[in-house]
């Protein structure tokens, strides 16, 4: 069993400010920080924190893009012993407040004039008060009754360094790190605990199997609300002494200029993220990339073939993994052929058992389909208030179920073929139907909804809605998707509704989705 010398985030922020110190830690704009500096501003970060109330296990939110100051703001919950509350920069007033007043949040980091969008006057419109006790905005002008991130480090002088090396010395391996929320079946998302020995270790072997190294230089055009973008992003980074490069949009003009700028040896994301890059004429130079990890999506062979060409990629790897397995289930490794890296998503991390079983339990022979389902330290604590859902995840046994369908080979490398539950993945973002339905069912004209995932060239899956008019009501189709935009993040939204008198139904009941996908087909031919 491995064990990780630094354990908990915060002694691995003073570990890589010991072996990295004088190194380049993050690329920010204007703003470069080396090791040393980046472990002196949060534990300003977190003497602020402390000062502003965060006492140990307090629950703090981030709704902001990939910056430094949500690098430094969360690692900074982490030193104070808060447990860390990413958010969606999508989501809609509703949809945020509602994961800021499940996970019962006291601060909530936040910024202003990102692409225009007022995250304070999102919420406060939706709940015309503030859902929280202390809003702070990283960047952007403080609207009335916020603090500002500079008066808020201000506050960092109430705390002595004695005082938060006390502090740190509460926080342990088995503390919760965070409630990374993901949506379910069921319409509402659920909070998924994991520690911070969980997120070290599982971490530490994620960024040894791909070669993260001392030197790189990584982008992360992940989100941090991600655990691509936050622990497979600064996490690693922290881990390994590599450059953190955040990107808070992803556009290919930009994404190209900075790898050529910042000498970028490290770009992970989805499929998509690659296809956009080849599909633009003129790539300039991208010699210095050398490692692209991917997945959340099938992944074609020709594509590995032409970013191996094409993009300059040294070595390519897929992975598979779900919040609830802290991210990480299996990964392919560096000499694994093109074949074997677009066709599965690797085999089992060290010390983690996977099989795929029947809808008895039982483990099927090698090259037949059946549920995977996971065992070992990656597995979640559980969902935050929620022993029902947990007890539906994760067996008697230990095994997390997670609702994938795939088949092992004879070397336990893992395809994933199709999914027991409705999930599908927009452009990487797991997009659960049930939610988008219950969104679709407050318009005033719905009566009933269903939502299927489709395939898109682009985004790999996007959502396709049937819906049934209410009595003496007509929907627009065009209407509809407009309207849902304002309600819901944009890679929830259905890029195409279908009006329809009724919706196909089993003797339960429940809707016969396989026959809404089969009418796409057909429409598609």
């Amino acid at each position: 069993m491995t064990t990780v010398e630094w354990q908990t985030i915060p002694r691995l922020v003073r570990s890589a400010a010991d072996r990295f110190g004088d190194q380049e830690a993050v690329v920010d704009g204007d703003v470069r920080l080396r090791f040393g500096g980046l472990a002196a501003a949060v534990d300003q970060a977190s003497r602020a924190a402390m000062a502003a109330g965060v006492e140990h296990g307090d629950r703090v939110a981030v709704w902001a893009p990939n910056c430094w100051e949500w690098m430094v703001a969360a690692l900074g919950v982490h030193g104070a012993g808060g447990v860390l509350v990413p958010i969606n920069t999508r989501f809609k007033g509703r949809e945020a407040g509602y994961i800021i007043e499940r996970s019962g949040a006291k601060l909530l980091f936040a910024v202003s004039g990102f692409l225009d969008i007022d995250y304070v006057k999102l919420l406060r419109d939706e709940y015309g008060s503030d859902p929280v006790e202390r809003i702070v905005i990283l960047r952007g002008d403080a609207p009335s009754g916020t603090t500002s991130w500079a008066d808020f480090i201000l506050r960092s002088d109430e705390v002595s360094m004695a005082d938060l090396r006390r502090r740190a010395e509460t926080i342990g391996p088995d503390d919760l790190s965070d409630i990374m929320f993901t949506s379910g079946t069921t319409g509402k998302p659920k909070g998924v605990m994991t520690t911070h020995g969980q997120t070290s270790r599982v971490f530490d072997v994620w960024s040894r199997i791909v070669g993260l190294r001392e030197g790189d230089r990584y982008l992360i055009v992940n989100p941090f609300f991600h655990t691509f973008g936050y622990k497979a992003g600064f996490i690693a980074c922290l881990m390994r002494g590599a450059t953190i490069i955040p990107h808070a949009v992803f556009d290919v003009p930009s994404v190209l200029q900075r790898i050529a700028d910042e000498r970028v040896t490290v770009l992970p994301g989805p499929p998509t993220l690659y296809q956009s890059i080849l599909n633009v004429p003129e790539h300039g130079d991208l010699s210095s990339l050398r490692l692209a990890v991917t997945g959340a999506a099938v992944v074609p062979v020709e594509l590995i073939k032409r970013m191996r060409s094409e993009l300059t990629f040294e070595t390519i790897l897929t992975a598979y993994g779900l919040t609830e397995s802290t991210g990480v289930v299996s990964i392919c490794h560096p000499d694994d052929d093109p074949e074997t890296i677009a066709n599965t998503s690797g085999c089992a991390i060290p010390d983690v058992e996977v099989r795929a079983v029947d809808e008895d339990n039982r483990e099927v022979a090698p090259g037949e389909p059946g549920e995977i389902v996971v065992r070992g330290y990656n597995v979640m604590q559980g969902y935050y208030l929620d022993p029902q859902a947990t007890a539906e995840a994760i067996d008697a046994d230990g095994w997390l179920h997670t609702g994938d369908v795939g088949v092992m080979d004879d070397r336990g490398y893992v395809k994933i073929t199709d999914r027991t539950k409705d999930m599908f993945i927009v452009g990487g973002f797991n997009t659960y139907p049930a939610e988008i339905e219950n969104e679709l069912l407050t318009h005033p004209a719905v009566a009933q909804a269903a939502v299927v995932g489709v395939p898109d060239e682009r985004m790999g899956e996007v959502g396709y809605a049937f819906v049934v008019p209410r009595a003496g009501a007509t929907i627009d189709p065009d209407e509809l998707i407009a309207w849902a935009r304002d309600k819901m993040a944009n890679y929830k939204v259905p890029r195409r509704v279908d009006v329809v008198e009724s919706l196909p139904l089993n003797a339960s009941g429940k809707v016969l989705k396989y026959e809404l996908r089969d009418r796409v087909r057909e429409e598609a031919r």
